[in-house]
């Protein structure tokens, strides 16, 4: 795969030490039957679109672990690194469950639109199906909505690059071109 990188958590730590305290983390879901069985016992239920939306994350081994959508990834990882991490889209066609969407919307550790292969692979080994893209943006890294992240130079600050405008929302400082939140 391409983007072998791990993402490490990068976001306020009184959010991990706050989590560590409480030992929470996701589940871990290697089988469809696992996913059908923990929505269930999680109470999930579709909300006013027909959707039952995940807090997701792919751990280092590939594997995809899901928490309720109000869970922070850092909680679904347990505080360890993640190959993916996101938000994900489930929908019931007739008596079965699949991926309507996916979104790599997670501030806590930023992943690239490059970490799509691993949400693949995950998705496959389930197997789960998945909505074939719907435009060219998604083919290209198969998230219905990417986002693109970028640590400001200058304040340190944490922004969502969008409509291609590498600007720090609170200073004003120019981005870097390519993905450096996790510098160290």
């Amino acid at each position: 795969m391409r983007n072998v990188r791990l993402y490490r958590y990068v976001g306020p730590e009184e959010i991990r030490e706050r989590l560590a305290q409480t030992g929470a983390q996701g589940a871990e879901i290697t089988t469809y039957a696992e996913l059908v069985v923990w929505l269930r016992d999680a109470g999930q239920q579709p909300d006013a679109s027909g959707l039952v939306v995940l807090t997701f994350i792919i751990d280092a081994a590939g594997v995809l672990w899901v928490a309720d959508r109000h869970t922070e990834h850092v909680a679904c990882a347990g505080g360890q690194p993640v190959r993916s991490a996101g938000e994900l889209f489930l929908a019931k066609e007739r008596d079965s469950w699949e991926v309507a969407a996916v979104s790599n919307q997670s501030t806590g550790y930023c992943p690239e639109p490059d970490s799509w292969p691993w949400v693949v692979v995950a998705l496959v080994q389930l197997p789960l199906s998945f909505a074939a893209p719907q435009n060219e943006h998604e083919a290209a890294n198969g998230f219905a909505f990417a986002c693109i992240f970028r640590r400001c130079p200058r304040c340190r600050q944490i922004n969502i690059v969008k409509d291609g405008v590498c600007i720090c929302a609170l200073c004003g400082e120019e981005l870097p071109p390519t993905w450096n939140v996790d510098a160290d």
